[in-house]
């Protein structure tokens, strides 16, 4: 039984998808940048304004979790699991992910946060 409430979790959670999130957006627009797109621009400016925006959502974790005593360690990996270390208010908490779970969940997050993008510019279109 965890002692962590929900909206904790969730931010602890946060702190260790995105992240990831990042990594596989970098190497895309490695990728995208390297490639022969005829337009190319439209797609380096998506992933780099939806890496601002994970960047963002990051710091504000980042910045919730000190403040509030939390801290996460990973402690190891295997072909199917990696287990993280929360450490939460004195408390000391051993979390298993199966990895499948894992990239589903970035994989979820980065449809989130790629949709949320032209949204957001079409508001600030519409704002100005």
């Amino acid at each position: 039984m965890t002692r962590i409430p929900m909206n904790d979790r969730d931010i602890i959670e946060q702190a260790i998808y995105l992240p990831m999130l990042l990594t596989v957006l970098s190497r895309d627009l490695r990728i995208v940048q390297k490639s022969p797109f005829k337009l190319k621009d439209p797609y380096v400016e998506l992933i780099e304004e939806t890496m601002k925006s994970i960047q963002k959502d990051l710091a504000e974790a980042k910045r919730y979790m000190h403040k509030n005593n939390i801290k996460i360690e990973r402690l190891k990996s295997d072909d199917a699991f990696t287990m993280y270390l929360f450490l939460y208010k004195g408390y000391e908490e051993m979390h298993n992910y199966f990895n499948p779970r894992l990239r589903n969940r970035v994989e979820e997050l980065m449809r989130s946060y790629m949709l949320k993008q032209p949204e957001k510019r079409q508001k600030e279109k519409e704002a100005t």
